[in-house]
């Protein structure tokens, strides 16, 4: 039987030769019978098991795989075996031991408040990968782990659990509560991230509770009060159920958010304004707002000078206008506010509106005049034109009165509520954003000052915490001065590398966004603003000798001294008789002034990297902290990765029931089948292969694919350890001595750990998996692994043919496992066990042999551009394999023959590796002729331009298919495979042996020579 086919060089990626899977775990992978093995011999059945008596005999002389490395993970029961080595131990000896610079990535501090969750995996094994392969590279790393400990949740948290009201406890009562609250969830939090295979000094960690911190944190604050950058004035953030200011990065900005919002009329002071024609009518001016409860703080109308207004009057009368009256608004907004209403309005007159400013109007609840002035922010875009200002509940409000010297004015406590200060008794104690709004509504109504009423939804900030909407409320707060210092701080972030690209504009954006940073917040658990006050001027002391002062205090006894010693020790001696007398303030400083300041305990940290959402939060107080202090940023390489999803692109919701527990991936679930234990190396891979730069994916998709390819890893290495029984490095075979296709592989291991390396280098560790990938499935297993086994199983144990392959094996298991150890380091650390007596150095470790200094002879370009066209051609017979299987003309490629008839410079490279060929298609035997002869006769075309004979007379089929080249080389080349016409070795099972019983040449040398038992 013949197969013949024409080659198409453009084809080059062919298919892989059918082979059962377990050859890849050590089996051979050849087929026990022919197809046509009953037609060659008369003896039937006989013979048949004559022969698989034989092959089984036989087959105790091949030189089969043997490791003890298991075939399943069992990652459950076996990776801790591998993990103290890998973690705690490593990190001490590369810290004595190793020789490159340092190398510092500084830990962002998660919370210390609740279960780790998948983002903390994600977060802190991108960390871990990133150090791992820093210290195979020979630097000394340093991570310190942190936790932040401070701030409004855990204090909740501690106070849940004491089931008691807030206001019934002291504050060294709920401090207490809330350190046990927090040292306990680092306690537990920390067994989860060792359980990660997280590396790192974990035995001193920094926590921002610490007394040696808080110390630290306090001399920063005193650095920043004598540069000047610290002040005390309005602030203007505050979510009223939790009585505390917030900062900037603790908002967010909802675009769902309901309001109530009205259309009020103000009436002028008629004197005030001089209007032709209308000195004896009612004229006033109207102002809308999404805020009704703030209008008890009006303090001015701000109108744009630049603008032009108009005085209009209703057509007809409504329920709350009437012809008579009269009102000034924006021209441009006259249209929209006639449907708003409900009337048109007539222009009776038209003003410029510099010629308002300095206008008295009534304030609608206390009557007392007060004046339009002129502000840049007033717009045309919505509303009348002209804007109420409460100066005491609004950022532009409030710079708009400071510089017309109109004092503040805040009628709210720290609850939300209205105070005795609101003008009417009837709004006292009301909740401002509930009954408080109702209140002012109604009031409006029954003044006949409420123009309309309507409901919008717009963009207003919540808390991001509490998600809850906040209200703005001018209370004095403590600030840095960001103005003074963020252009520097802007300017710095030029000489940083910041991942991904995207990631630079975002954090400029909120580096430049802030003017000022109120750090000082309302809660007792915290560390404390080291600042007195006279009792009597309520004037603060915040001298360098007070604050000195207070900070020896602190050193010596804790943090918790300023709320348990007697306020007269804690006054500097030079105050404590000036006549005055000092009360301690009961402020704490702001988390992210707490966390942001860590960087004081290390050097400028090679590396931060934390979630997108630190952008606006520990980025940006790291980075502003420093320069303030300084002058100089505190990281050279600043990465965010994205948030993780399901697989739909969903956010974690419980009530969604698609929150993915990490521990229930390691670990396992209750129901142990439908979630099974997966260990650790299967997470860590789920995170180098994600595309941290955006959000990524988990689910059970997702991790199905992860952990096909940990397997593939796994068998890959057992291939390698099992072939290599037996084997040292006294054994390998020089360069020169190797085989053109064992040269070749080097030279693609050498790309391939050129390409790793960068890819690690860069930080992208999905592209290191994809190359791993690539390599495992292509390279190794459908390429090099198929052709070589026949070698290493059927040659003479100690032949340069098998010493050959060995001596690759070795050097690629020692690339390929370096290359997955920071990644998975218990399967690396497991396959290093197996091989590390074969090497001249030995370490418990396979972090301590540090990267495999691959040799630079490897990279022969020579060779890869001959095996781009061998392996061309590979493709092109395979397919006709394939192709021949698929017909069931063949089972086995080693059941064929291939005859090559090729011309031009392709037979002159082919002569050149004519005895490898049979081994390249993995046939019983290859030929190469110099020429093409003529196509035969009784052609039939068939599929992809291939052409079928059948000569019935020999039972013969052919498929032909002509070409001009292959791989650029040109000239037309025909292959043609022929059914093996010898018999099957029961040793090898090549189709190479004279006899049907028998053993080919090669194998009858090999057993004769007693080499093998």
């Amino acid at each position: 039987m013949i197969l013949i086919k024409l080659l198409s060089a453009r084809n080059i990626h062919g298919l892989r030769t059918s082979r059962s899977h377990s050859m890849q775990l050590g089996i051979p992978c050849i087929c026990k019978f022919s197809l046509f093995t009953t037609s060659k011999n008369d003896k039937g059945s006989n013979f048949l098991k004559s022969q698989t008596t034989k092959s089984k005999e036989y087959g105790k002389t091949l030189l089969l795989p043997k490791t003890m490395f298991p075939l399943r993970a069992d990652a459950v029961n076996r990776e801790h075996l591998f993990r103290d080595r890998c973690t705690k131990d490593l990190y001490s000896w590369q810290l004595k031991n190793n020789s490159n610079r340092l190398f510092i990535l500084h830990d962002g501090p998660p919370y210390a408040n609740g279960n780790l969750h998948i983002g903390h995996a994600l977060n802190k094994i991108l960390k871990d990968i990133i150090n791992r392969y820093k210290i195979i590279k020979g630097h000394k790393v340093v991570f310190i782990p942190g936790w932040d400990c401070h701030g409004l949740p855990i204090e909740l948290k501690a106070l849940s659990e004491l089931n008691v009201d807030k206001s019934s406890l002291t504050p060294m009562q709920i401090r207490s509560t809330a350190r046990k609250c927090a040292l306990s969830t680092i306690e537990t939090q920390k067994s989860e991230f060792m359980s990660w295979a997280i590396m790192g000094d974990w035995d001193n960690p920094y926590k921002t509770l610490d007394k040696e911190y808080e110390v630290r944190q306090l001399n920063l604050f005193h650095e920043m009060v004598k540069k000047d950058k610290i002040s005390l004035f309005f602030g203007l953030h505050l979510q009223a159920t939790i009585r505390t200011a917030l900062a900037e990065a603790e908002l967010e900005y909802r675009n769902d958010h309901e309001s109530r919002s009205v259309y009020v009329k103000f009436p002028l002071v008629k004197s005030s304004l001089n209007l032709p024609n209308l000195t004896d009518t009612d004229v006033y001016i109207m102002i809308w707002t999404t805020t009704p409860w703030t209008l008890p703080a009006n303090r001015a109308v701000a109108i744009n000078s630049q603008t032009e207004y108009s005085i209009v009057s209703p057509i007809f009368d409504t329920e709350s206008l009437h012809c008579k009256d009269y009102y000034i608004v924006a021209n441009k907004r006259i249209d929209s506010l006639q449907k708003i209403i409900g009337s048109e309005l007539s222009i009776k007159a038209n003003v410029k509106g510099h010629t308002l400013i300095g206008t008295s109007y009534e304030h609608p609840v206390t009557k007392v005049p007060y004046k339009i002035v002129d502000a840049d922010h007033v717009t045309t875009d919505s509303g009348t034109g002209l804007v109420h200002i409460a100066p005491g509940h609004g950022i532009e409000d409030y710079e708009t009165c400071k510089k017309s010297n109109i004092s503040t004015f805040c009628p709210v406590d720290d609850l939300g509520r209205f105070t005795t200060e609101v003008g009417d008794p009837s709004f006292e104690g009301k909740d401002v954003l509930k009954e408080g709004t109702d209140v002012i509504i109604n009031y409006l109504k029954e003044n006949q000052l409420l123009v309309k009423e309507h409901k919008i939804v717009h963009k207003y900030p919540y808390d991001w915490r509490t998600k809850k909407p906040i209200i703005l409320r001018a209370t004095p707060q403590w600030f840095i001065n960001v103005e003074a210092f963020k252009q520097k701080a802007f300017s710095s972030l030029a000489d940083i590398r910041i991942l991904p690209d995207s990631a630079r504009n975002r954090l400029e954006i909120y580096t430049l966004s802030r003017s000022e940073w109120c750090i000082s917040r309302q809660r007792s658990w915290g560390v404390p603003i080291p600042v007195l006050y006279d009792v009597e001027t309520n004037l603060p002391l915040l001298t360098e000798s007070s604050i000195v002062h207070i900070i020896e205090i602190v050193k010596q006894f804790g943090p918790d001294a300023w709320w348990e010693i007697d306020e007269k020790e804690l006054v500097a001696p030079e105050y404590r008789d000036n006549g005055a007398k000092y009360r301690r303030g009961m402020d704490t400083m702001d988390v992210w002034f707490d966390s942001g300041v860590s960087w004081n305990s290390n050097a400028i940290a090679d590396l931060y990297l934390e979630g997108t959402d630190q952008h606006r939060g520990w980025f940006t107080s790291s980075l502003l902290t420093s320069i303030a202090v300084n002058d100089t940023a505190p990281f050279s390489t600043v990465i965010t990765h994205g948030f993780v999803l399901d697989e739909q692109g969903r956010k974690m919701s419980k009530s969604l029931g698609n929150v993915v527990d990490p521990k229930t991936i390691t670990n396992g679930g209750k129901n142990r089948e439908k979630e099974p234990a997966y260990g650790v190396d299967i997470l860590r891979l789920w995170a180098a292969s994600s595309d941290y730069t955006k959000d990524v994916s988990i689910g059970k998709t997702v991790m199905s694919q992860v952990g096909e390819n940990l397997r593939k890893y796994r068998n890959t290495a057992r291939f390698m350890l099992g072939n290599l029984n037996g084997f040292n490095h006294e054994q390998l075979v020089v360069y020169d001595d190797l085989k053109s296709i064992d040269k070749y592989m080097l030279h693609e291991t050498y790309q391939f750990g050129k390409v790793i390396e960068s890819n690690y280098d860069d930080f992208l560790f999905n592209k290191v998996v994809q190359t791993l990938n690539n390599f495992t499935n292509v390279s190794l297993s459908a390429f090099y692994f198929d052709i070589v086994k026949d070698r290493l199983y059927a040659d003479h144990a100690i032949s340069i043919s098998r010493r050959s392959v060995q001596t690759v094996l070795y050097h690629v298991l020692n690339v390929y496992t370096r290359s997955l150890a920071p990644m998975i380091p218990h399967l690396a650390e497991e396959i290093y066990e197996n091989y590390k007596s074969i090497g001249r150095e030995q370490f418990d470790s396979i972090f301590k042999l540090g990267w495999y200094n691959m040799n630079k002879s490897w990279d022969n370009q020579a060779i890869q551009e001959e095996w781009s066209i061998l392996k061309s051609l590979r493709n092109e017979v395979n397919q006709l394999l394939e192709l021949a299987r698929k017909d069931k003309v063949i089972k086995s490629s080693l059941e064929a023959n291939v005859e090559l008839y090729v011309t031009s410079d392709l037979y002159e490279l082919l002569l050149n590796h004519e005895l490898e060929l049979k081994s390249i298609f993995i046939t019983s035997e290859a030929t190469l002729t110099p020429n093409v002869p003529p196509f035969p006769n009784e052609l039939l075309q068939a599929t992809n331009s291939i052409y079928i004979r059948n000569n019935t007379t020999t039972n013969d089929i052919s498929y032909i298919k002509n070409i001009d080249s292959i791989d650029n080389i040109k000239g037309t080349c025909r292959i043609v495979i022929r059914q093996a016409r010898m018999h099957k070795c029961p040793r090898c099972w090549n189709y190479s042996a004279n006899e049907g019983e028998s053993l080919c040449q090669r194998c009858e040398e090999i057993l004769s020579a007693n080499s093998i038992g």
